[in-house]
């Protein structure tokens, strides 16, 4: 979830890289739609990434509360480009798995990503 085109087309690519099928959502009230559909359809997600800030929409901090009431194994990434959030410093505390700073580096968002599915419990 990012409300920047050019990040979910670059996510969109290093998820693809990766050999991950990737659905990418402008905002907090798309994303909960989409992890809806996923749920009913018997295909759960196997990670998020929410972007913390969305002006004018849901950003992450508040996503990633609607999504453990809907999922309470829901694993999730917190993306940011304020350095200063201290979602960002406590991320865990807020129910995510890892942290990547924005602008993104395709290593690190990979190495994140890798990371965070390799710790995922299976379903």
């Amino acid at each position: 979830m990012d409300d920047e085109e050019g990040i979910r087309l670059l996510v969109t690519m290093i998820l693809g890289q990766l050999q991950c099928d990737a659905v990418v959502v402008a905002d907090g009230a798309a994303c909960l739609a989409a992890y809806r559909g996923a749920l009913a359809e018997g295909r759960p997600f196997d990670l998020v990434i929410l972007d913390l800030t969305i002006p004018g929409g849901m950003g992450g901090r508040e996503t990633i509360a609607e999504l453990r009431k809907l999922d309470p194994a829901v694993h999730a990434i917190v993306s940011s480009g304020y350095a200063d959030d201290r979602t960002l410093t406590r991320y865990r505390e807020h129910g995510f798995v890892a942290v990547v700073p924005k602008p993104y580096e395709t290593k690190r968002l990979a190495a994140a990503i890798t990371r965070a599915l390799a710790e995922r419990p299976k379903r």
